[in-house]
This record gives C-alpha cells, structure tokens and sequence, in this order.
C-alpha cells in the first residue's frame, strides 16, 4: 500500500487530525491513562510546539486516510527541553541558537499500519531537507518492553540520558543522532 506524505507548517490545518490519532494510539492502543495523556494536555504541547520558529509536521495517507503523523522543532537559545534532564551533560552539550538542534516531539502510527516501515518513512522524510547538525526525542523506555527504544537505536539514536519534563509524565530516555 502506497503512502502519501504531506508536509505542515499550519497545525490548524492538520490539528484534530493529529489529537485524534495520538488519542486513538495513546489510549485505545496502549492504555495509557492519566493528565498526560488527555486529548486536553496533548493539545496544549501541540499548541506550545507549533507556536515556535521551524516548527514543521508531517502526515502520511493511505487511500486518504490519515496512517500517522510526526513533528518537530528547533531548539532555540531559550529552550527548556534540556531543564528537565536527570543525567549531567558535558559543557556546552545543551547550548542552543535555534539551527544546532532539532527536537523530535511526536511521531505516532496507527495500529494497522505498524509494521510497515512507515515510522521510519515519516521520520527520514521529515529530516530531509532540515539544516540542524543533530535531532533529539524522548522516548519511554518501558514502551513496549524497549521495543521502541530499540527502533530508535536501530536508526541510529543513542541515549544520552533521562529526563521527566512534566512531573505527572514518565521519566523518558533522553536520545540524540546527527542529522549529517
């Protein structure tokens, strides 16, 4: 099955698409439950994330139906993603200008379309293109039983760490690759 990706600058274009599909995986998929994972909350970090410079988001579509989603930002001189790490990083490892560091927030697939590569897919289509030296995410390393911590190893991404960015979320592995 073939899969159209189309790129984002305007989360109000794509917005309920991408709550709806974090809520249908996040929840219905994966059980997760509590404040964090609300359609509420998520929407609040959606509306954080996009409100920054070089914010960008990409969709995948089968048949015209959305398959899954990503989005990133650039890491601007007064980021607060690095404020919630647990690990010390060496100096000068978190200092931002907005072009060093792409921080990937989300990336979601939907059920019947895992499996397939298309997590991959929409990840490297993303990157494409983008000018930062390096790109970062949080992932939960219980997720799956480190499955998917695995898959972002397999891509090339090592765990520099751990961070819990909000005080009701889970402490997530801290993960970074260069882009180049």
């Amino acid at each position: 099955m073939s899969v159209e990706l189309r790129h984002y600058r305007d989360v109000e274009e794509i917005r309920q698409t991408l709550v709806d599909i974090h809520i249908e995986v996040r929840q219905r998929d994966f059980g997760l439950v509590g404040d964090f994972y609300s359609a509420a909350r998520f929407n609040q970090r959606l509306s954080g994330h996009s409100s920054a410079p070089g914010w960008e988001a990409i969709v995948g579509y089968a048949a015209g139906e959305p398959v899954g989603f990503a989005y990133c930002t650039p890491l601007g001189p007064s980021t607060r993603w690095w404020t919630a790490m647990t690990t010390p990083l060496p100096e000068g490892y978190t200092d931002e200008d907005g072009t060093r560091t792409l921080a990937l927030n989300e990336i979601v697939v939907r059920r019947k379309w895992r499996g397939t590569g298309i997590a991959h897919q929409l990840h490297e289509d993303l990157l494409k293109g983008r000018g930062e030296q390096r790109v970062t995410l949080l992932v939960n390393p219980r997720a799956g039983d480190g499955k998917v911590q695995a898959v972002y190893e397999r891509w090339g991404y090592e765990k520099i760490g751990e961070q819990q960015p909000f005080p009701d979320s889970p402490v997530f592995a801290a993960m970074m690759r260069f882009t180049h």
